[in-house]
């Protein structure tokens, strides 16, 4: 028999006066697998998950954590959830170690903190106040303090935020090794690469509304799986090289002397972008044919402009 779901969201609606900050959003998350929620800085994601943790009520929808009511059932879902804040919600002024010990301290059954301590590299600041502890730091002990309780589910907000090359891979593998036995991990990120080592399933929400799921395989898949990435000695002239290819491509400026041709890419296309540029007496200095990436999915998915 199928596991029920992690987490269950359908049709949430949350507004902030007269903003909508979540419009009719569907999502869902696997028990046992990592779900990662991606989207642009105030497209609803953080919103949608501070409601499945019961720290903010909907306006409307239905959500269900674990098979229960986040809010409702509250007391009931604190032994079985974890949770790391984007903002870390630690004490700033108890020392990093006595916050790890002291929360380990409210469940039953903790986890080994010394073994969490040695895994997330925290003895050497065990004993520095939270607020002395660099970003990196930080993160680290949330996530130590997120996990101690052995949760059945995780959310995790920007877990490797802050963090150098080896504290980024040591979490990533932590994460993955949550997955494998049996833990439901709920992830917001914007690093592409994060959500592409980790996740089993993702989902792209946009202004409030969830705009694409499925696996990084299906929506890298869902527009051409290769890209074409090419740099010259001189300016580029983008809007030629989308002429010549025509509408099959999307032809992407990356600065003024480079660009990104995402497409069915092939040796007839690729003789069509040296041809345009060879006509214009532009020199090729670098010409990097791959796959097409998450990222790619996300930026045509979401757009390119600031927000």
């Amino acid at each position: 028999m199928p596991l029920s779901p992690a987490v269950e969201v359908n049709g949430l609606v949350k507004r902030y006066g007269a903003d909508t900050a979540v419009d009719g959003l569907h999502l869902e998350a696997a028990s046992g697998q990592v779900t990662a929620v991606l989207g642009p800085n105030g497209a609803g994601k953080t919103t949608t998950v501070e409601i499945c943790e019961g720290l903010r009520r909907r306006d409307g929808g239905e959500v269900r954590v674990l098979g229960r009511d986040p809010v409702r059932d509250a007391a009931a879902l604190r032994p079985l959830v974890g949770v790391m804040l984007q903002d870390g919600g630690l004490p700033n002024t108890q020392r990093a170690g006595d916050v790890l010990e002291h929360v380990a301290r409210m469940y039953a059954a903790p986890a080994d903190t010394g073994e969490l301590t040695e895994r997330l590299g925290l003895a050497g600041f065990a004993r520095t106040s939270v607020r002395r502890l660099s970003g990196g730091e930080r993160q680290r002990l949330a996530l130590a303090v997120a996990l101690v309780g052995r949760p059945r589910l995780v959310f995790l907000d920007e877990p490797s935020a802050g963090l150098d090359p080896q504290a980024r891979h040591a979490v990533w593998d932590l994460v993955g090794e949550l997955a494998g036995d049996g833990v439901s991990v709920v992830l917001t990120t914007h690093a592409m690469a994060e959500a592409e080592a980790l996740a089993d399933h993702v989902v792209i929400v946009e202004h409030g509304r969830a705009i694409a799921s499925g696996t990084v395989a299906q929506l890298v898949a869902s527009g051409g799986t290769t890209t074409l990435r090419l740099e010259a000695a001189q300016p580029l002239d983008v809007a030629a090289v989308a002429d010549r290819l025509g509408s099959s491509f999307t032809v992407t400026s990356v600065g003024r002397t480079a660009c990104s041709v995402s497409g069915p890419v092939d040796p007839q296309a690729v003789a069509a972008i040296t041809g345009c540029l060879a006509d214009a007496g532009t020199q090729v200095t670098r010409l990097e044919l791959g796959r097409r990436t998450l990222e790619d999915v996300f930026l045509d998915l979401t757009g390119r402009s600031l927000r």
